[in-house]
């Protein structure tokens, strides 16, 4: 009964609170209307010059849940959840184990986003591998493969490194991007990439003080709600004050694990947060684990349609959260 609670007052909350501000972006963009994306600004723009904001979801580590990785089940996010933009979280460390696998189901993935008209990211996420340049050459072969497929494709963004983390500081991933960056741009001259930033993705001002010399570049921010609250809102704040433009490529609905407790209250003021200031957002996790951010019950196969009992808790409320926008 408390848990039906707080799912029913997480959901009031963000209907009622974190959408009303939202008259300058689009709703609802999709590649197939609003194109190829940039940056001006703080700002996420369309083909047009309109400021965009993605409300999307992450998926797991593709090669944990490749299940999940099925046109059918990307069908319904589109068409049924109003989903407009997927991440693909290609796992640096995995990936190098087994290039030849996991690059065919990234590139379904890919494949099954743009053929359901959605954005889609990326990721090559790095995190066990806590510095991005630990596996350089294998990111810089990546990025030049993918970006070379899809160079006419405005549906993707490219992710450079998920969460540096550890000992990484903002001077060993700028020299990173510096290496990744030109490898994109040489097949992809406007795409827009997405560069993590030091200790989890959390030190923005630490891009802000020093970013990069590209154009249609965003840095990365992610939070969980059950851990990270006022001072890292206050940290985006500012580092959008000083002109940084910011993307949440990864949120959870629970602590910084990825499990513990769902605060639904404190989602709904993130949430917020990112509708006032029209920051684009990817949910984690598109997943049938047992932790609290998954957004599918155990029992649950990606084979088969979704129905509520299919969704945990955290499930529903992003569904409507994703869905239940104006």
């Amino acid at each position: 009964m408390l848990l039906l609670t707080a799912v029913l007052l997480g959901s009031l909350y963000v209907k009622t609170t974190c959408y009303a501000s939202q008259s300058e972006t689009l709703a609802k963009p999709r590649p197939s209307v609003n194109g190829k994306l940039s940056v001006n600004g703080t700002k996420l723009l369309d083909k047009y010059g309109k400021p965009v904001m993605l409300r999307g979801l992450s998926t797991h580590g593709l090669s944990w849940f490749p299940g999940f990785i099925n046109e059918d089940f990307f069908r319904q996010l589109s068409s049924d959840w109003d989903c407009d933009l997927i991440r693909l979280a290609m796992y640096s460390a995995e990936y190098t184990r087994n290039p030849s696998e996991n690059l065919t189901l990234l590139l379904k993935g890919i494949d099954y986003a743009i053929a359901n008209d959605m954005y889609v990211i990326v990721d090559w996420h790095i995190l066990e591998d806590y510095d991005p340049n630990m596996h350089k050459n294998e990111a810089l072969a990546f990025f030049d493969l993918v970006s070379s497929r899809y160079k006419d494709s405005p549906n993707i963004i490219y992710e450079i490194c998920n969460e540096p983390n550890g000992s990484t500081s903002w001077s060993d991933i700028y020299n990173y991007a510096n290496e990744v960056v030109p490898v994109i741009r040489k097949n992809s001259p406007d795409s827009v990439i997405l560069v993590g930033t030091p200790f989890y993705s959390q030190k923005l001002l630490d891009a802000a003080d020093r970013p990069l010399a590209y154009d249609n570049i965003m840095y990365v921010l992610h939070f969980y709600v059950s851990t990270h609250r006022k001072d890292l809102q206050d940290v985006l704040t500012e580092a959008l004050n000083r002109g940084l433009p910011v993307f949440v490529s990864e949120c959870g609905i629970s602590e910084a694990s990825g499990s513990g407790y769902a605060d639904f209250e404190s989602a709904a003021v993130w949430f917020r947060l990112l509708e006032d200031k029209g920051i684009s957002f990817a949910v984690w996790n598109l997943s049938n684990k047992a932790e609290t951010s998954a957004l599918f019950t155990t029992s649950y196969a990606p084979s088969r349609t979704i129905n509520d009992g299919d969704l945990t808790s955290v499930g529903l409320w992003v569904r409507d959260l994703i869905k239940k926008r104006n």
